[in-house]
């Protein structure tokens, strides 16, 4: 009877302590305080691009007293996997962070993304504030389904007064460049180019440049497209070719640290050569007093491709299709001038926002670099970002196999042609 009446007990808190978890999470999820929840997910967990969106969460708070702003952070990788397993259960956040092209591709096609024509035909002053090339990576279907917020690029950084002392000329060669980092290992660099190669996302920002380099755009465009990639073009050996031989200068040093770490040797001036995005130029210039400048991926004799395209997209901020409508306007908030031209001003990367970079909130250099990006002629996307998935992690898979040895451009690509027929079928 004692046992009975127990487990009875037992029951009764269960059942209590199950129905105040549910209570709530049902709170959470609708309001706080009687006011409007919106849940904020980005990317950025270090500083100081976190301490900038807490901040801002708390103006907008202030300004918007019947509004909370939940919000969460994780890093790059993390962060990919997350909003994936995340947009396909029903917990996707209100309003999040995402890469361009086909990575907000494969998000839409999830069909719970706010389209947003209608929102920015409504609110032309503040659509329009946003330089229009940059939204093609977010339009799908000739529906937008992401407002671009900060531009980006990739080149080599190369230490100035190393190369002066060497009396070595910025290459505009892929074999004036070669020539280059052989005059620097004479001179005493054993690597005079390095990478973090435990990064995986960094060789597919090697390889997408390369590519784009080397094989015809015709047959990127073919191949890019999961439903008739087939990956036999010879410009892809050639490509895996030139990054093996790159390779070849970093070193056993760059298989064994992340891109962070590569960073920091160039900025000690440990380090002649890097390549790097625009959006590293404050984190070098805080690190030390390097004077640095900077040279896009050389044209590569022979090759088929865009010897000047320069590789780099931007990303943005997506909307749930059941974000609650005060959602849009927090949306307008981020993406503002004023909002823009802090942005820069305190984390250095460049922002999509007309006006919002100026020689008030940036230096010369990272001005040079704003032009070239808004100025280019064409860009090229992520590779991750521009081709499926599960073929940019062969690649990326592929790279650090040739980085070690262990592997063959002929090997990397029998398992990229493998891939891609399993997504044609």
């Amino acid at each position: 009877m004692k046992k009975m009446l127990l487990f009875s007990i037992f029951l009764l808190l269960l059942s209590s302590v199950l129905s105040a978890c549910n209570s709530n999470d049902a709170t959470t999820a609708a309001t706080e305080d009687g006011k409007v929840v919106i849940d904020f997910f980005h990317r950025w967990p270090n500083e100081p691009r976190k301490s900038f969106y807490d901040e801002k969460i708390k103006e907008y708070m202030e300004a918007n007293p019947d509004v909370h702003i939940n919000v969460n952070s994780v890093l790059n990788d993390s962060y990919k996997e997350k909003i994936k397993v995340l947009v396909s259960s029903d917990d996707l956040p209100d309003i999040f962070s995402s890469w361009s092209y086909s990575f907000a591709e494969n998000l839409v096609s999830s069909e719970k993304i706010m389209p947003l024509n209608d929102v920015l035909s409504e609110d032309q002053e503040w659509s329009s504030s946003i330089i229009e090339s940059q939204y093609d990576g977010f339009k799908f279907d000739e529906e937008t389904y992401g407002v671009p917020f900060t531009v980006d690029g990739k080149a080599f950084f190369y230490n100035k007064a190393i190369f002066e002392e060497n009396n070595i000329a910025v290459p505009k060669t892929y074999d004036e460049f070669i020539a280059a980092l052989d005059s620097l290992k004479q001179a005493g660099y054993e690597q005079p180019l390095v990478e973090g190669l435990t990064d995986t996302w960094a060789i597919s920002h090697y390889l997408g440049t390369i590519f784009e380099r080397v094989v015809d755009p015709a047959v990127l465009e073919k191949d890019y497209t999961p439903e008739t990639g087939e990956f036999t073009d010879p410009g892809y050996i050639k490509g895996l070719e030139i990054f093996e031989q790159l390779a070849g200068y970093m070193g056993d040093v760059s298989t064994a640290m992340d891109h962070e770490a590569a960073r920091n040797m160039f900025a000690a001036g440990e380090v002649p050569v890097l390549y790097m995005q625009f959006a590293e130029i404050k984190m070098v210039e805080e690190a030390s007093d390097v004077e640095f400048g900077f040279f896009d991926f050389p044209e590569v004799e022979g090759g088929k491709g865009d010897p000047t395209a320069l590789t780099g997209a931007p990303e943005g901020w997506m909307v749930s299709k059941n974000a609650p409508k005060e959602t849009v306007d927090f949306l307008k908030f981020l993406t503002s001038a004023e909002t823009a031209a802090e942005f820069t001003k305190t984390d250095g990367q460049l922002n999509a926002v007309k006006g919002a970079v100026t020689p008030e909130n940036v230096n010369a250099t990272s001005q040079e670099a704003y032009e070239l990006v808004t100025n280019a002629t064409s860009t090229a996307p992520w590779f991750d970002n521009a081709v499926n998935i599960n073929i940019a992690d062969v690649f990326m898979r592929g790279g650090q196999e040739l980085a070690t040895g262990q592997s063959t451009p002929q090997d990397v690509m029998k398992n990229v042609q493998q891939e891609a027929k399993s997504l044609r079928e």
